[in-house]
């Protein structure tokens, strides 16, 4: 379902239809840097670091890239705000996405859309056996 179909405007107190009618969950926000963060972890096949997630209290991760770095453009360079979502295929149903789906560890796979020019990104996480 494309932006274009939703006539009516949310009100100041409403949450976005994300949230109230897909019920999807706010997971993170990604912010592009060019400084070195404390904290950094280098993702070597993404040739870029990462740092903040774990320990913000609001789900704050700051992103630094690589030249060279496989991601796209918009990602490396506007903010995103990331979902959790129960199904993927269905949440991604009717969205313009960028690039693939992709797994970036065990349990977890993630796909990037675009939405009025700002990347999402949504990350369905599977039960993984164990502890």
């Amino acid at each position: 379902m494309s932006q274009k179909s939703f006539t009516k405007k949310r009100k100041d107190h409403e949450p976005p239809v994300a949230i109230a009618k897909y019920g999807w969950r706010f997971h993170h926000i990604g912010i592009p840097t060019e400084i070195p963060r404390p904290g950094e972890r280098y993702l070597k096949h993404l040739k870029m670091y990462v740092s903040g997630f774990e320990t913000s209290p609001y789900g704050i991760e700051w992103m630094r890239f690589e030249e060279g770095c496989p991601i796209s453009e918009l990602i490396r360079t506007v903010p995103h705000i990331a979902f959790e979502v129960d199904d993927l295929e269905a949440a991604l149903e009717g969205k313009e996405l960028i690039g693939e789906i992709s797994t970036p560890s065990e349990g977890v796979r993630v796909a990037m859309i675009i939405d009025n020019g700002a990347p999402v990104e949504l990350l369905e996480f599977s039960k993984v056996s164990g502890k």
